[in-house]
């Protein structure tokens, strides 16, 4: 539960401008701003909601859009963890100059993108990059509850110097028993050892690092690209949808309106679709939930094939026309997806496709 402040305490609004009191750095371009109002006003927000910042940079200010990266059970301050990119205008002028007493115009907090009210279920945090700021607010909250939660938290990232909260969290896990952490990178930093996953994150890895991820909710935060990624994971694995949850980095949601409708595509078990094997001069209709694989052996076919859930890339081939919905652990380039290339395994065709076997 969020706690409410004191009959005399009062609670923060916008009308009144926040001091940024501390500032501290968390991976590279990447830092986190503490704000307190002068007043000595409390905060009221849930976990995983943003607030915005009315920023002063050269030629007018600009209003940006963070997440709350602190807890709300500490209600005395809120922290936004912040990355600059290439192209940032705000987030860079913060990182060059906003330091601590210099006082700030804010509104807020707000989004639909939060813990329920009584969050004691089971949780599944999946996030990338420094889409990581919710998930952070979220486990904290959980956390600083007194309660032993039950969070699998992924974190992914590019390198491991650039998995924000890592200290932070492996302390968190370290004092309860039920926040299990799994990071992934793409690529280690050099001169030092990473024994954790490397890759793309995907449904192998998933299954390896909660295996019960069918009885949790799912909070999910990181590029467009990725969220989409997980979703098809998911969809792949027949996980209840209606308990997914995410936030996108580009536009939080503050109303129901806002709320992003996914067109996801997901094979259905009574959608016709056929597969033409053109080298084999053979033609087969099937469902859009069997693989090219399957339909490739029931019709007599042999397509090599090792794992059967896209990992080991031996039943690679060519699609010469149509779509198919794959969802692979990595056992094929994008350089290959780009030239036409499926692993026949995780394949689903939708309508007519045509493959070269």
């Amino acid at each position: 539960m969020i706690p409410m402040p004191g009959r005399d305490t009062p609670v923060w609004n916008d009308s009144e401008v926040l001091e940024c009191v501390a500032v501290l750095p968390e991976a590279p371009e990447v830092r986190t701003f503490t704000f307190r109002p002068p007043s000595g006003a409390t905060f009221v927000y849930r976990a995983g909601q943003f607030i915005t910042l009315d920023l002063p940079v050269p030629g007018g200010n600009v209003q940006r859009t963070y997440t709350i990266s602190s807890s709300p059970v500490t209600s005395a301050y809120i922290s936004v963890t912040v990355k600059a990119h290439v192209d940032s205008i705000g987030t860079r002028w913060m990182l060059d100059h906003l330091k601590p007493g210099m006082q700030i115009k804010a509104y807020g907090p707000a989004g639909l993108f939060h813990l329920p009210p009584s969050p004691d279920g089971k949780y599944l945090f999946i996030s990338a990059g420094s889409g990581v700021t919710p998930m952070m607010s979220m486990a904290q909250t959980l956390f600083e509850r007194g309660e032993d939660p039950d969070i699998c938290f992924i974190q992914c990232a590019n390198r491991p110097v650039e998995l924000i909260f890592r200290q932070k969290l492996e302390y968190m896990a370290s004092r309860v028993t039920g926040l299990q952490l799994h990071f992934v990178v793409s690529k280690s930093d050099p001169y030092e050892v990473w024994t954790g996953y490397r890759g793309h994150f995907n449904q192998l890895m998933l299954g390896l690092m909660c295996n019960d991820y069918l009885e949790r909710d799912v909070f999910c935060c990181g590029p467009e690209g990725f969220m989409e990624s997980v979703r098809e994971i998911l969809n792949s694995l027949g996980y209840d949808m209606d308990r997914y949850y995410q936030e996108s980095f580009q536009a939080p949601a503050e109303t129901k309106a806002e709320l992003t409708e996914f067109d996801d595509v997901v094979p259905q078990d009574d959608v016709q679709a056929q597969i033409v094997f053109a080298n084999s001069q053979v033609s087969a209709w099937c469902s859009e939930t069997d693989t090219v694989l399957a339909v490739a052996k029931d019709a007599g076919l042999n397509i090599p094939s090792g794992c059967t859930f896209g990992v080991c890339g031996t039943c690679k081939v060519k699609k010469l026309s149509g779509d198919v919905h794959m969802v692979h652990s990595g056992g094929i380039s994008e350089e290959d997806v780009e030239a036409g290339y499926i692993l026949a395994c995780c394949s689903n065709p939708i309508g007519t496709v045509e493959v070269e076997v």
